[in-house]
C-alpha cells in the first residue's frame, strides 16, 4: 500500500472516532460538573475553525488552549493587548479552571487597554469589567484559588484607591457614590444587616446579587478590624483579602499574597480611610481613620503569628506603619496617643526609632530628614506644605487635624532656628510670616477658581500631654 492510501485510511480513522470522542467528552463534563471539578463554557465569537475543532476535539480542549496560551504570551510580549483580550477570552471558555489566564485577562484589561484611553470614564469601564471578571465569573470556576481573590483585592487597592491612574479621583468618586446608593445614608452593613424592613432586604439582595457581597461577613469585617468606611476601595479590598483567606484555609497555595493584601489594606484604610466632603467644591477628600491604629498593629501581630517563618519580612512593614501611626496621630494632636504608640515602638521593635530621639525630635526627623543638613530653602517649602494642609483643614471643619498641623508647623521652627539661628545666611522668616503668605497664596488662587475669598482665623494650638497607656487590641471573638 502506498504512503498516499495510508495516510487516507488514517485520517478516516482519526475521523471516525470523533463521534465517540465527543460523547465521551458529555459524559466526563456531566461527572465534572456534579463533583463540582469545573465546567467548560460556551465559546462565542470565536473562529469557526476553533469552534469546531474545539467541540469534536472533546478531550483535546486543553492542547487547544494551551496553544492559545503561547500565542497569548507573544501578545503580550508585543504590547497587542486588543488582541491578548480576544485570545484569553478564548482561553477562559476553552479551560474555566484555568486560574492564571483569568488573573492575565483582568490584569490586561484593568491596566493595559484601560490605559489606552484618556477620558477617566472610558478607562473606568475597561476597569470595572476587570473587577466583574474576577468577581462574577473567573471565581465561580475557581472559588478556592488564592490568587484571584488576591488580584480582585489588587484592582481595588491599586487601580480606585491609589494614585497611581490619572483617573483615580473619578473612580474613587464614583465608586462612593455607588456604595452610598446601596448602603444608605449610614453606610454600614452592621445597621443593615440587623434591618428588617423591606427596604434593607432589598439592599441585602442587590449587595448578594450584583456586588456578590455577603452583608453577614461584612458586618464580621467591620466588627473586626473596622469601623470602615465602606464607600471606600480599601474596605472592599479587604472583604475580598479575607474571603479568600477564608475559603483558601485548606488549599496548598502560598496564602502570604492575601495575608499581605490584609494588611495593606488596613494600612490604606487607615492612611486615608476617611472620607471628607469639600465644602468647597464638593470634591471628595480623604483623611486618615487614627481610630484604626490598634487594630491595624493587631493584623500585622495576627499575620506574624500565622506565618512564622517570615515573621521578620512582615515585621518591617509594620514597622513602617507604626512610624506613620505616630506621625499622624501626633500632626493630628492626639498626642497622648502618639506617645504611647511611641514607646510601644522603641519597646518592641528596636529599629523602628532611631535610638536617644524623644517624640518630638522624631516627628520632626519624618517630616524634614536630619535638620543638620536641612538648608532654609527646603525647611521653608515644608513649612509652607505644612501651613497649607493647616488652613486647608481648618476650611473643611477638621479642627483636631489643623490643630495638629499647626503644632508640627511650630514644633519645625523652633528645631531649625534653634539649630541653625548662630548663623544669619540660615535663618527663617518668622512663622506668621511664613504662615501669612501662605494664605494670601491660597485666597489669590481661590479668588481666581471661584471668585471668592479664602477667610480662615487663626487656631491656638492647645497643650497636650506626653504620657500615654498600652496599645488595645481588638475585640472580636474570632477573625473573619
Amino acid at each position: 500500500m502506498s504512503a498516499r492510501w495510508r495516510l487516507i485510511l488514517r485520517l478516516m480513522l482519526a475521523l471516525s472516532m470523533l463521534p465517540g470522542l465527543h460523547v465521551l467528552q458529555r459524559s466526563l463534563e456531566r461527572d465534572r460538573a456534579a463533583l463540582g471539578a469545573g465546567l467548560s463554557i460556551e465559546l462565542r465569537n470565536a473562529p469557526p475553525f476553533l469552534v469546531f475543532i474545539t467541540a469534536a476535539g472533546g478531550g483535546c480542549r486543553g492542547v487547544i488552549a494551551n496553544l492559545l496560551w503561547l500565542r497569548a504570551t507573544r501578545l503580550q510580549d508585543e504590547g497587542r493587548f486588543f488582541e491578548l483580550y480576544t485570545l484569553a477570552d478564548w482561553i477562559t471558555k476553552l479551560q474555566p479552571e484555568f486560574s492564571s489566564v483569568w488573573a492575565v485577562q483582568a490584569w490586561n484589561m484593568g491596566w493595559n487597554i484601560s490605559r489606552q484611553f484618556t477620558d477617566p470614564a472610558d478607562r473606568w469601564l475597561w476597569i470595572r469589567s476587570s473587577m466583574e471578571l474576577i468577581r462574577d465569573e473567573a471565581l465561580r470556576y475557581n472559588p478556592r484559588d488564592p490568587l484571584l481573590y488576591r488580584e480582585l483585592s489588587w484592582l481595588f487597592l491599586d487601580k480606585i484607591g491609589r494614585y497611581t491612574d490619572e483617573g483615580h479621583r473619578y473612580y474613587k468618586k464614583l465608586w462612593a457614590a455607588e456604595m452610598k446608593a446601596v448602603l444608605g445614608s449610614d453606610v454600614s452593613p452592621g445597621v443593615l444587616a440587623s434591618l428588617e424592613t423591606p427596604e434593607a432586604q432589598a439592599r441585602v439582595a442587590i449587595l448578594r446579587d450584583k456586588y456578590r457581597m455577603d452583608v453577614g461577613w461584612m458586618k464580621r469585617v467591620d466588627e473586626y478590624y473596622g469601623p470602615l468606611d465602606w464607600r471606600t476601595a480599601e474596605a472592599h479590598a479587604l472583604y475580598w483579602a479575607t474571603v479568600g483567606l477564608s475559603h483558601c484555609k485548606s488549599s496548598s497555595h502560598d496564602l502570604l499574597p492575601l495575608r499581605r493584601a490584609v494588611w495593606q489594606s488596613l494600612q490604606m484604610a487607615f492612611a486615608k480611610g476617611r472620607l471628607i466632603q469639600n465644602r468647597s467644591d464638593g470634591e471628595l477628600d480623604f483623611g486618615p481613620n487614627l481610630d484604626l491604629v490598634p487594630n491595624v498593629n493587631f493584623a500585622f501581630d495576627q499575620m506574624r503569628q500565622q506565618d512564622p517563618e517570615r515573621s521578620a519580612y512582615v515585621g518591617r512593614s509594620q514597622m513602617s506603619f507604626l512610624r506613620d501611626a505616630i506621625y499622624l496621630l501626633y500632626t493630628h494632636d492626639r498626642m497622648a496617643d502618639a506617645a504611647m504608640w511611641f514607646q510601644y515602638a522603641k519597646t518592641n521593635f528596636v529599629a523602628a526609632i532611631p535610638t536617644g530621639l524623644s517624640l518630638d525630635e522624631f516627628v520632626v526627623r519624618e517630616v524634614t530628614g536630619d535638620l543638620v543638613v536641612a538648608n532654609p530653602m527646603r525647611v521653608r517649602g515644608i513649612l509652607e506644605g505644612i501651613l497649607g494642609h493647616y488652613i486647608r483643614s481648618q476650611s473643611v471643619g477638621e479642627d483636631d487635624e489643623a490643630n495638629g498641623h499647626a503644632l508640627l508647623a511650630r514644633r519645625i521652627w523652633e528645631s531649625f532656628q534653634a539649630r541653625k539661628g548662630a548663623s544669619r545666611n540660615v535663618t527663617l522668616a518668622p512663622l506668621a510670616d511664613i504662615e501669612r503668605d501662605v494664605r494670601e497664596r491660597m485666597a489669590q488662587e481661590m479668588r481666581r477658581s471661584t471668585n471668592g475669598a479664602l477667610a480662615t482665623p487663626p487656631v491656638t494650638v492647645p497643650a497636650a500631654s506626653a504620657t500615654g497607656t498600652v496599645p488595645v487590641v481588638p475585640k472580636s471573638p474570632a477573625p473573619p
